[in-house]
């Protein structure tokens, strides 16, 4: 059987799912598979992964760019067993490319094995304008043409499947829970996170960091956290990593002029250099307005380096984070629990040692990359 990963995103292109489906590629090439991905169009070179045949001839997957990649895909050997990273945003149209799943749809029927893995599943009605409702219409219908022809879906969260099911309408399939890998590497670097931590922080103060993408819910979130802990804690330090950080360190000190020298950013990192900083920081404040939830790679990459961490248990939280105990759980919208939390911990020294421990162990033990090969490999199934 030959793997084709059918993705929207694949680097240099940014994003969760470019980052996810690069790992996976790799993962499934150093298992002795033979792998196929086919992704957009980009202007700069596709990383070169031994083993991975990266078809980036996709465009942005118009209707001319399907039929080219249709006669491709045709010219490779089979059994063909396809993919697809499940994200209605990835592939154009403003999220509506019921061309791209009617092709997929053609692709199942014609004898290629169809799977999914849903990294998101659509957008919620009455949650914005109508326009977004009837966004939200379109990608169910989108979602009912991909489950006709799936043979198995994954899903990066438990809670997709009640998403989907209904829209299967009936035909048995099966729905596995594959949560997302940390896609940030772990350095062993002790000096440069010694170095990097002394610029941030002085020694026996606390450096508080968020890992993210900054966006506008995001933001909204994190200005009020960093304000109380800045209050309850004239010593602590905060340090941005990912895209957009320093965007959002501008905008947060015009408005708080007194947090200039104690907020920091490093902006876009690449891997090696983001698992430093990752390791310089005593504690992660990572509130999500949805709760905790394996499909956060910024949590994962957090448990994957050992680092302590506060955040929120929401309607999309999996069981496994209260009972692992391995976080530090709030409800989502309560800055002020999660500064008296954070301000805690950095109090602690014990607690933050054993939040390292048990991070580690359940991101060992439940989400490493070697668990999601397995599964894809072994069609190893964990009921989601």
């Amino acid at each position: 059987m030959h793997w084709h990963l059918v993705t929207g995103e694949f680097p240099p292109q940014p994003g969760g799912v470019s980052d996810y489906t690069l790992s996976v590629a790799r993962g499934l090439a150093s298992a002795g598979e033979s792998v196929h991905v086919w992704c957009p169009t980009t202007s700069g070179p596709v990383p070169h992964v031994p083993g991975v045949a990266v078809h980036a001839t996709a465009g942005t997957w118009s209707r001319e760019d399907i039929a080219r990649v249709d006669r491709e895909l045709d010219a490779t050997p089979q059994p063909r067993r396809l993919l697809v990273q499940w994200v209605p945003h990835a592939f154009g149209q403003r999220s509506m490319n019921v061309g791209f799943c009617r092709w997929v749809r053609r692709r199942g029927r014609r004898g290629d094995v169809v799977e999914l893995m849903a990294h998101e599943v659509s957008l919620g009605f009455r949650e914005g304008s109508w326009k977004q409702d009837v966004a939200a219409t379109v990608h169910r219908f989108m979602v009912s043409l991909l489950l006709s022809v799936s043979r198995r879906v994954w899903v990066s969260i438990p809670a997709w499947v009640d998403r989907m099911r209904p829209y299967a309408f009936g035909r048995q399939i099966e729905f596995c829970w594959l949560p997302v890998p940390s896609n940030v590497p772990v350095v062993a670097d002790a000096a440069a996170v010694r170095a990097t931590r002394a610029r941030y922080a002085a020694p026996d103060a606390t450096l508080v960091g968020h890992f993210g993408t900054y966006a506008l819910g995001s933001r909204r979130e994190l200005e009020p956290l960093l304000e109380r802990v800045a209050i309850g804690s004239v010593s602590t330090s905060f340090l941005l990593m990912g895209r957009e950080s320093d965007a959002f360190r501008q905008e947060l000190i015009a408005r708080h002029p007194e947090l200039a020298a104690r907020v920091h950013a490093t902006g876009a990192l690449p891997p090696e250099a983001l698992s430093v900083v990752l390791q310089a920081c005593d504690v992660l404040a990572q509130p999500y307005a949805d709760g905790a939830s394996s499909r956060r790679g910024t949590l994962m990459a957090a448990l994957a380096h050992g680092v302590p961490v506060v955040t929120t248990e929401g309607r999309l939280s999996e069981p496994v984070w209260r009972e692992s105990q391995a976080v530090r759980l709030v409800s989502p919208g309560e800055p002020d629990a999660m500064a008296r939390e954070i301000l805690a911990l950095g109090d602690d020294a014990t607690e933050r040692k054993r939040l390292m421990s048990a991070g580690r162990a359940l991101y060992n033990e439940r989400f490493d990359l070697s668990h999601t090969i397995r599964a894809l490999v072994a069609e190893r199934c964990r009921a989601a």
